[in-house]
């Protein structure tokens, strides 16, 4: 019966995405929509595999307790479905709603995953509970956050269509946790729609109804499933709609916002003793330090203070954006992490000495670079565990990479190497 309904909603789905005009407008031809959402259900498959058989060694075992815990809220919905439909707001805990970064005993913290047992528990009732055909719907969920982004790229940087279409849909990490039953792939789908939405409200000077509808869908998304990331992308957004309004001084607006955010992260608490964020940053790192993973590392450990935090900057940027190094790698997905990791280093050389701007929203890529390293240096700051950094992570990598190989001059590159190489065949040797 799997095999058969696996079989089915498989060339249903390819067939759909063919048909579906947020994918027909992406420029991509119907083969490569087809191939990319192949790509996505086959890693989806491998992760699967991964937590099933080696779920212990790669740390990987949630993708199943997804799927278990799921299937007992299907029961649940066939049995009782007014519990079904409102045990998602029970909260157990004293604090009520306020304990909002806590990492235990919170309604908030508990809800990232009964949210996203809830949304399995929906698509089992098409599948019948059966693991790998809830790949296929995932799959295809969650490819509407990349191609989202794909169509924003492709348009700020026009004519950088092969670039873009790589750094968006084949960096390795990414598609392999975005894939996989677990929250990333909805994560970056509520990035993907912020940034869709917001992008091109601004460029058409005008804000639909339905754009407003993907930009709070998004926004709730980030909410209900990693709740830091919608904290930390308000000032991104704020500068991002500012910038847009005062064009000319992007980096200026984006400067100014960050450092009042940056200023108010350390005093709020001064006002509003609730919100001591600097103390929430040091207990989600406390309870990190607490798990003692296989890939754990040793990290200083954070003090409520700026001057501490400033301190542990360059430790963060090492855990979150250069490792794994070799000598951290234990298994094949380590391997794959480190190699991934040099790769972008590499390429971060060449946008260094082979950069050629063509950019049509300064504000957009200003953005993900603030965003983007903002999320880094926050996982930096919290994580030890370099499973996890590398899962956290592959979310933010897209919005930093695309721009960064969209703007190597490719051509001039191609020139540099194709010229020494005839200067080396042409050398007389006799």
């Amino acid at each position: 019966m799997e095999y058969i309904l696996f079989a089915a909603y498989l060339v249903f789905f390819a067939w759909l995405i063919t048909k579906i005009r947020f994918f027909t407008l992406s420029g991509l031809s119907h083969p490569q929509i087809i191939i990319i959402f192949l790509l996505k259900v086959m890693a989806g498959i491998f992760y699967g595999w991964i937590g099933l058989y080696y779920g212990n060694l790669a740390q990987m075992v949630d993708t199943w307790g997804y799927h278990y815990n799921s299937i007992l809220e299907y029961q649940l919905l066939k049995t009782d479905p007014w519990q079904y439909l409102t045990n998602i707001f029970h909260n157990p805990y004293e604090k009520g709603l306020m304990n909002f970064f806590d990492s235990s005993n919170s309604y908030w913290n508990d809800l990232k995953g009964n949210f996203f047992i809830k949304v399995l528990s929906i698509l089992n009732i098409f599948s019948f509970g059966h693991y790998y055909v809830n790949v296929i719907f995932y799959s295809f969920i969650s490819l509407f956050g990349p191609l989202a982004i794909y169509r924003v790229m492709i348009d700020v940087f026009p004519g950088k269509k092969i670039a873009i279409l790589f750094a968006t849909f084949l960096i390795p990490s990414f598609i392999y946790w975005t894939s996989g039953i677990h929250k990333e792939g909805l994560i970056f789908l509520g990035l993907g729609l912020i940034i869709y939405g917001i992008y091109f409200s601004l460029k058409e000077r005008r804000a639909t109804v339905k754009r407003i509808s993907i930009i709070l869908l998004g926004l709730f998304i980030l909410l209900v499933l990693r709740n830091f990331l919608l904290f930390i992308i308000l000032p991104a957004l704020l500068a991002w709609l500012l910038a847009a309004r005062w064009p000319k001084y992007t980096l200026y607006v984006f400067s100014t916002v960050y450092i009042v955010f940056i200023t108010l992260f350390f005093t709020a608490r001064y006002i509003f003793p609730q919100f001591d964020f600097p103390q929430a940053v040091v207990t989600k790192q406390q309870d990190f330090l607490k798990l003692r993973g296989g890939s754990a590392v040793p990290m200083n450990e954070l003090e409520p203070t700026a001057i501490n935090f400033l301190k542990n900057i360059p430790q963060a940027i090492n855990l979150s954006t250069i490792r794994p190094f070799p000598g951290d790698v234990k298994h094949i997905l380590s391997l794959a992490a480190a190699v991934e990791i040099d790769i972008l280093l590499f390429l971060f050389l060449l946008f260094i000495f082979y950069r050629k701007s063509n950019v049509k929203s300064k504000e957009l890529i200003y953005f993900c670079v603030f965003y983007g390293f903002s999320v880094l240096l926050t996982i930096g700051f919290t994580v030890n565990n370099l499973g996890a950094i590398v899962r956290y992570r592959s979310i933010i990598i897209p919005l930093i990479i695309i721009p960064l190989v969209a703007q190597i001059d490719w051509t001039r590159l191609n020139k540099v190497i194709f010229s020494n190489i005839n200067n080396n065949n042409n050398i007389d040797v006799s």
